[in-house]
């Protein structure tokens, strides 16, 4: 899907803004989880589309926000498990 280190950096971003931006609620991190966050759901995403025999960009990229929510879903309720140290 993308070509390149920095090609995965810039559509991770992407991707994880606009996961970001979709779901609902407060999502207090870094741009840089949320770049590594948009870098897994479009690795995610696209090996979802391929293995959905997938060809249009555009529901590839669907695949790819997709599961950045998922992740970003995930990472919500790992965060909130998670004891603080006082």
């Amino acid at each position: 899907m993308f070509e390149g280190v920095i090609g995965y950096i810039i559509g991770g971003a992407v991707i994880g803004i606009l996961a970001r931006f979709l779901k609902p609620g407060a999502d207090p991190m870094g741009w840089i989880l949320t770049i590594l966050l948009g870098i897994a759901g479009a690795y995610a995403g696209s090996q979802l589309a391929a293995m959905l025999n997938l060809t249009s960009t555009l529901m590839v990229w669907a695949c790819a926000i997709g599961a950045a929510i998922v992740l970003l879903f995930l990472y919500e309720a790992i965060r909130r498990k998670t004891p603080r140290a006082a």
